[in-house]
């Protein structure tokens, strides 16, 4: 090995000093410059720098109220904005409107004392929260959990709570409650009186009837007068000249279906999914309608599980579309195209994608469909086109009994109540001609009117049987108005009847807006609804083929993976329409285990018991000629029993119900619960089938324990709903 001499190392040293002096110049020469500190942006001194501190994103907005929503469908959502924008105009404040999924809320003992939490809280299921609320409500009660002063406790927070619920089911505004409990015990100071909304009745008048006396306790506890803010528009509509038509949204419900890219299909994008079958389950003859439509995910990248439900995206009926052009002035440019644009995006986010053009807005993407909401006309009252017409929309405003006798009754859709305060002929096919032109800017109506949801069900097939296609099983819905204020006619639910004009067309029925269309007066008959069903730019219509956009939504509402335990299903009507489903999965599981074990691999299988209802046994009867197959393959395992409520009386003439089954089966489904640890299933009206079979249950066990329904009866089954064996999937 070579050794170096000491001046070579004195050279290398000095190579060394050179270069670290040179590399650092700046830092030695420098010594006598005034040092500029570094500075930190306010964003990041308070925070901001963080998306999910809502403290930070309060003080950089100089916002006083923050508001949560725990919302499944939108609803939610809607009535937070709403308190948003009253804050607002009532006191000139400014809110922060925050789903709580996005935020961490370790910091909401940070609240400053001049401001307030609102809590708007939906209640989903079971008595369960939202599933963007579930981590809010976790650490509202965990005890364990500790807020940044180290403690479970708020002192002093300033809070406000509205539910949403349904007093049909069993946990009325449950969520809404817990979480006014939780913040109570934790030391928070609650404004005004616990606000429920009930869907079963009327949310909106519920609402109505809340918000003032909470407004009155609001600017008490935040040292506020009324008066202080304005009527500031949320958006800015302007007319877009020359814009690339391609990239004109025309009821397109996402950037990727405008720009026809791949991607994942969701709520946010919505899969058009081809009508592979379209049929008529009831009989000929029935005066009702219902749909089977299977709709075809083949290349979707879209699974569904039995259980689940299909939200199916409508569109408003073209006759409501007419007349709110017609009422508005603008049918001779409803295809101009136009921009929206919030001017508190924070507050209102613009609702749909832009830019589009004002017929797709009232075809595609709000509810006009929807009945006309009390409040929405004060708004709307100050554009009448004359004196009478102002006063008529005040006194509905402001007259809650005159609004229910009219509008609530009369079931009148926004268009509607404008032409009937101008005196137009509701029962006229709408033109330029024949209706009042109301001056209302377009902003306000896209301000009023909520965004158009789809429309949910539950999935009729199972994914073993059908793994690359959807089944729907939907009564359709039409039925008269009441009152004596209006004219009574024909009222059509818009999803059911959307499902309805893409089985005509499927199958190349006709479909007709008048009920002679020999008769083209302008005085013609309005009969069914019909749709374009065509899509935008023909997306939804190749020849004779029609699709549908269509997305999953998971459910809990699922067979136990154990085929050993007993099942027992209720669901009269279209409330079978899941259990079409769990006989399907079984038959699929029974199938392999035959090829796998022969017919004696289902000797140890629990029984499938399923109740269903109907008017008769001849005209709908939904699916009657597929349920003997089923039993068939599972061997003895199946079991069905029918209440036909127009065929079968008990011995007082009363009809018979699926409780009433329920009831004579007693000692098996007492033993099959007991015993066999069996789950029992409940598919249809919660108002009172539903109610109706938890009774009889009650009853039943009750009976079985050696009690009765009220004690013994009603702890079995809140310990059945406790455990997962109870299952309801109602509507009302």
């Amino acid at each position: 090995m070579a050794v170096a001499s000491s001046s070579d190392v004195v050279i290398l040293a000095l190579g060394v000093v050179l270069a670290a002096v040179y590399l650092f110049k700046d830092q030695i020469f420098a010594a006598s410059k005034s040092v500029t500190p570094v500075t930190t942006s306010s964003k990041l001194a308070n925070g901001g720098g963080n998306p999910r501190d809502f403290i930070a994103k309060m003080k950089e907005g100089n916002k006083r109220v923050v508001i949560f929503y725990g919302s499944q469908t939108g609803t939610a959502e809607e009535y937070a904005i709403r308190l948003a924008k009253e804050a607002k105009s009532k006191f000139g404040l400014a809110s922060l409107v925050c789903d709580p999924e996005e935020y961490d809320f370790e910091n909401l003992d940070q609240i400053p004392e001049n401001s307030a939490v609102f809590f708007v809280m939906a209640t989903y299921g079971e008595g369960e929260p939202t599933d963007n609320a579930v981590e809010l409500c976790q650490k509202l009660s965990d005890d364990s959990f500790d807020f940044s002063n180290g403690e479970h406790k708020l002192s002093g927070l300033k809070y406000v709570v509205f539910g949403l619920g349904n007093r049909t089911y069993e946990h009325y505004n449950l969520i809404a409650r817990n979480v006014d409990r939780d913040l109570a015990k934790m030391g928070g100071i609650k404004i005004g009186e616990r606000g429920e909304g009930d869907d079963d009745k009327s949310m909106e008048e519920d609402y109505l009837a809340w918000k003032d006396g909470m407004w009155e306790a609001f600017a008490k506890a935040m040292n506020v007068e009324e008066g202080q803010g304005g009527d500031t528009p949320d958006f800015v509509v302007s007319e877009v000249q020359d814009h690339p038509p391609e990239k004109v949204y025309l009821g397109e419900l996402s950037a990727r279906a405008l720009t026809k890219s791949r991607g994942i299909h969701d709520a946010k994008n919505p899969f058009p999914a081809t009508i592979s079958v379209a049929r008529e389950l009831f009989a000929d003859g029935a005066d009702r309608n219902c749909v089977h439509v299977e709709l075809n995910i083949e290349g979707s990248g879209m699974t569904y599980q039995h259980g689940d439900h299909v939200g199916v995206w409508p569109s408003n009926p073209e006759l409501e579309v007419e007349r709110l052009l017609c009422a508005l002035g603008l049918h001779d440019k409803k295809d101009t195209v136009i921009g929206i644009e919030s001017l508190d995006p924070a507050l209102a986010k613009v609702p749909f994608p832009v830019p589009t053009t004002y017929v797709t807005v009232l075809r595609h993407y709000i509810d006009i469909s929807a009945v006309a909401g009390r409040q929405m006309l004060g708004v709307l009252s100050k554009y009448a086109p004359n004196p009478e017409a102002e006063a008529f929309l005040k006194n509905l405003n402001t007259n809650k009994a005159e609004y229910s006798a009219i509008v609530g009754d009369g079931c009148l859709k926004l268009g509607e109540v404008l032409q009937y305060a101008a005196k137009d002929d509701l029962k006229a096919a709408p033109t330029p001609a024949n209706t009042t032109v109301w001056n209302i800017p377009f902003d306000i109506i896209v301000s009023s009117i909520t965004r158009l949801q789809p429309r949910y069900y539950s999935i009729s097939s199972s994914p073993k049987l059908h793994p690359n296609s959807i089944h729907v099983t939907a009564v359709v819905l039409k039925y008269e108005s009441s009152g004596d204020k209006v004219e009574q006619r024909l009222i059509y639910g818009v999803g059911s009847n959307f499902l309805l004009n893409l089985k005509a067309a499927s199958n190349g029925e006709s479909t007709s807006l008048i009920s002679d269309p020999a008769d083209s007066s302008p005085a013609k008959v309005l009969g069914g609804p019909v749709y374009a069903i065509e899509g935008p730019r023909g997306a939804y219509k190749q020849d004779t083929i029609y699709k549908s956009p269509i997305h999953v939504r998971r459910s809990t509402f699922r067979l136990p993976t154990n085929p050993k335990s007993p099942v027992i299903m209720i669901g009269p009507g279209t409330g079978v329409a899941p259990f079409r489903g769990f006989v399907q999965e079984r038959v699929a599981m029974a199938r392999r285990t035959i090829d796998k074990n022969g017919p004696e691999g289902l000797a140890d299988w629990g029984n499938i018991r399923l109740y269903f209802g109907s008017r008769t046994s001849t005209q709908d009867f939904l699916y009657r000629d597929e349920w003997d197959n089923y039993a068939k393959e599972l061997h003895g395992k199946f079991t069905m029993r029918c209440a036909f409520s127009r065929e079968n009386y008990k011995p007082d003439g009363s009809k018979i119900y699926v409780q009433d089954l329920i009831w004579e089966d007693h000692e098996v489904i007492a033993d099959a619960i007991l015993t066999g640890k069996g789950y029992i299933y409940i598919c249809g009206d919660a108002k009172s089938m539903s109610k109706s079979v938890e009774e009889a249950l009650c009853k039943i066990l009750g009976e079985a324990k050696g009690g009765s329904a009220e004690v013994e009866g009603a702890a079995e089954l809140k310990m059945l709903k406790e455990r997962s064996r109870l299952l309801l999937d109602v509507w009302s």
